[in-house]
Order: structure tokens, then sequence, then C-alpha cells
């Protein structure tokens, strides 16, 4: 029995190594859809049309076909304080919130946690994570410290750092995802394709909802980061609620920053197949068909326009496709250059662990290591966040 189990995992090892592409030469040719042309053929010329036209069609093609749609409307949100006390021996005010939502006469709720430093002189900005992984990861107790969420080095460096679990608003599991949030809305999960990531990316905007009512923090400078499903959401999150400041995206990877055209790494059929939880129904009808799919990932990165935007990619993470998600960052560019920002990234895929920006509004590191989230990644996005924040004193 023990050999045939080990015959099955290396069968199966071996059809997925076949079935994914790491191979430039071996990157189809592939035409990307217009960014700043509309679905009639319609030429946009002005931040008007972009606004009025454009933007929302591509925003209902990621909607329709890709994400579903994030809820916009719900009977009542209240805000429950459950701990405001002193932490890190004195650097910080630890708060927890209940956020109750309330919809179709059904409840359910979810906890942030926010770390706001002690002594600032004026509210904070404050980055906002959407935790995909275990909660012991943003432990507030701080008995646990991990990389992936350096609340004390956010702290010291007078930025306020909040998180939120992804699994108290839909389970990451595609025989559960329905038991939490999804119960308060049904009509979207039938009829407009609500699945986890957009669960996800409603929990977000939630989130922001109780900031903009703390006057400890500067709502008016949230920074929205998310690693991998995280980044995937935190882009989704960004373009559906432009209230967030700035969207970081840390190795996101396919249907988060990584072109599908290129077949490159993990396909829309694998990730379909892998999590068919997260993403609309009508997703799966692109499963080997990349090429009839009416939008590609460079324009959800630019629906975060005029607003800064942060990719990240690692050497390890070819599954991910680094060069694709620097691709979509590079290609997203005309519509900065529509609200008449200059951007100038280079053509060239950058080298390792070397920042590269443009005007402060994009930017992207290749780090050396694994699919993962780490000091030197926060160490960049605070570099980035300071100087911007910098230039708008």
């Amino acid at each position: 029995m023990l050999r045939f189990q080990i015959f099955l995992v290396l069968l199966l090892l071996a059809f997925f190594t076949k079935a994914q592409n790491y191979d430039e030469n071996l990157v189809p040719n592939y035409k990307l859809p217009e960014l700043l042309r509309s679905i009639k053929g319609k030429k946009i010329n002005s931040v008007a049309q972009w606004r009025k036209g454009r933007r929302k069609e591509i925003l209902s093609l990621f909607e329709n076909e890709v994400y579903g749609m994030v809820p916009k409307k719900f009977q009542a949100i209240e805000f429950k304080q459950v701990i405001s006390q002193s932490a890190m021996d004195g650097k910080a005010i630890l708060k927890q919130i209940s956020i109750v939502v309330t919809n179709h006469k059904l409840k359910d709720s979810f906890q942030l946690t926010l770390f706001v430093p002690a002594k600032s002189q004026k509210p904070p900005p404050v980055f906002l994570l959407i935790n995909n992984r275990n909660k012991s990861n943003t432990d507030p107790t701080r008995a646990v410290k991990s990389d992936f969420w350096p609340a004390e080095m956010l702290i010291d460096s007078g930025y306020a750092i909040a998180s939120f679990q992804v699994n108290e608003l839909a389970p990451d599991d595609s025989l559960t995802y329905q038991n939490r949030f999804l119960r308060l809305f049904p009509k979207e999960f039938i009829s407009f394709g609500t699945r986890s990531i957009s669960m996800w990316a409603f929990g977000a905007s939630r989130v922001m909802d109780y900031l903009q009512k703390d006057p400890s923090i500067d709502a008016s400078k949230v920074v929205l980061v998310g690693h991998s499903r995280g980044g995937k959401t935190a882009l989704w999150a960004s373009a559906n609620d432009e209230r967030f400041a700035m969207c970081i995206a840390n190795c996101s990877g396919n249907t988060g920053a990584a072109i599908a055209r290129r077949k490159y790494g993990q396909t829309i059929k694998m990730i379909n197949q892998s999590f068919p939880h997260w993403f609309a129904p009508n997703y799966k009808l692109y499963n080997d068909r990349e090429h009839s799919l009416p939008v590609d990932q460079h324009q959800l990165l630019a629906l975060t326009a005029p607003r800064p935007i942060y990719i990240t990619s690692a050497s390890e993470d070819r599954w991910a496709d680094p060069r694709g998600m620097y691709l979509a960052l590079f290609n997203s560019q005309p519509i900065y250059q529509l609200y008449s920002f200059s951007t100038s990234l280079p053509k060239d895929f950058p080298a390792t662990n070397t920042q590269v920006t443009s005007k402060r509004l994009l930017g992207f590191h290749h780090r050396i290591g694994k699919h993962d989230m780490t000091l030197y990644d926060w160490k960049n996005f605070l570099d980035f966040t300071g100087r911007i924040w910098a230039i708008h004193q």
C-alpha cells in the first residue's frame, strides 16, 4: 500500500511538472487586451473618459468573468472594541475590534487587530495586512513574532499596523467556504459569482469603514498589503474601494499581478482546479483558453491608478511568474500617463534584490528567495511609502 501511495505521489508530481511551463522560450505569442480602448473600439483620451467609461467597463469584466462581485450593500455594521491596552513595553496601543455585519437578518463578525504608536504627535499612516496565513503570524500578544507581519518594526518606524484573517470571512476551503459571510449574501453568491476572494475583499473594506472612524490613525493613508492569495485580494479590493491610499501585492502570481496569457508557471486551469472556491464560476470557462479572456492583469493593476501600487516577486517563486508580474506593472503605465504622470519603468526585468520605482507611483522588487513575505520586503515597503508620504506632508 505504501509503495502504491509513493508511486501515486511521484506520478502526480511528474504530471504537474510536465503540465507547467518554466521556459521563456515556450511562452506563447499573445496580445494583451488594450487598456485605453473600450470594448466598442473607442480610444480613451482623457481621465474623464476613463472614469466614466473604460474603468467601469474593465471593473465589470473582472467582476463577471474572474472574481465575482464584492458586496456593496448590507443592512448594518457595528464596531465593538474588545481590547484597548498598552503593548510593546509602552511603545504601542493594542486595539482589537469585532466588526459585526448584518444582512438579511443574519449576522457574522470578524476581528481586526491594530497596533498604534503610543506617542505619535499626529495620526499615523497604517499598513493593513490581509492575512491568509495562520493567525499566529499576527499574534496580538506578541508572544509569537513573525517576519510576515513585523509589527514592532512598523511601530518603531512611526506607522500603525493592522490585520484581519481571511478564514473569518470565508474559510479557505472548497467545502466550507460558504459557511461564514457568504450566508449573508445569497443573491451575490447565486447571481453575481461572489466567492472567497471577493468576500475577503469585502472584509478589507469593512476594516476601512472602521479606520475612518478611529481618530488615532490617518485613514487617508491606509496601505493595503497582501501576500499570495492575499495579494490577489489586495489588488481586487483596491480596484473596488478607492479609499485605500496604496496597494502592495507580494508574490501574488496567477490571477494576482501575473499576466495570464503567458501561461508560465501556474495557469488559469491549474488555479481553478486547485482552488475552485476563490473565483466566479465563469472563470472556469477560460481554462486552457487564456487568449479568450476579455481582460488581463495589467488592467487590474490599472484600476488602482492614480494611487501608488507596489508589486513583488521572488527568485525561487517561478510558479507565480515573476517576469509576468513585472510585465503587468509595466503595461499598466499608460493609465498613469493619462493622469499626466510621466512614468518610466525600465523595459528589462529588474535584477534581484533591486528596487525599481517610477515617479513614486509604481514600485517593484524581485527578491532572492522563496514564496514568502520577509523583512526585506517590508523594508522596501517602508522605503517606498516613506518617500511618498514625505511628498504629501
